[in-house]
């Protein structure tokens, strides 16, 4: 695998490997604003996580990496993100299947989870391109990543079909070695206020 399994740990958050054990605070997590009923984003119901949770340790095993992420200020699991579509090859990965309890929205924790993120695959692993997808409708999301300094790539019609049998226009960025330095300069700044 060349994104391995480990945590990484900041100054707000860490993010530690996911497992069984986290399906508990998760459900916590999930049921803090309800971010389930968002109808563009993938995020499950508090009767769902331990299904959640055991796909996304099965996806583990085909290169993904998916994270439980804990709040520093109050030791709580306050959501999920991941690597994923991990492209070992071409030096390049995901990173999504983001979520948070509303707890941790505007706060420190996203801003350090993508940094964290990053500069792991950009300094330890030496990737080309980090990529970042969204549903066309989920503005907040699509704000998130262009704050982080993620650039347009372009959107992916009819891309996915939803729950509710709506087509999902998917939203496509990315962040390349190239911009590395400055995106991280960015996010740092952001989190030094």
């Amino acid at each position: 695998m060349w994104i391995k399994q480990q945590e990484l740990v900041g100054r707000f958050v860490t993010l530690e490997p996911l497992a069984e054990s986290h399906i508990e605070p998760l459900q916590k997590a999930v049921a803090d604003g309800e971010p389930r009923k968002l109808w563009f984003a993938h995020v499950p119901a508090v009767n769902q996580m331990a299904d959640y949770v055991a796909e996304a340790i099965a996806a583990a095993t085909h290169g993904d990496v998916p994270y439980a992420v804990r709040s520093t200020a109050t030791g709580e699991i306050v959501g999920t993100t991941r690597y994923y579509n991990v492209d070992a090859p071409n030096r390049r990965a995901l990173i999504g299947y983001t979520w948070y309890a509303d707890c941790a929205k505007r706060t420190p924790v996203n801003t350090e989870c993508k940094l964290l993120l990053l500069a792991h695959l950009f300094e330890q692993l030496n990737a080309i391109a980090a990529e970042f997808r969204t549903h066309y409708f989920n503005r907040a999301s699509r704000a998130a990543i262009e704050r982080l300094g993620a650039k347009q790539d372009g959107i992916l019609r009819n891309h996915q079909i939803m729950e509710n049998g709506s087509y999902r226009d998917t939203v496509v960025y990315s962040i390349i070695a190239s911009e590395w330095l400055a995106v991280k300069a960015n996010l740092i700044s952001k989190l030094d206020r």
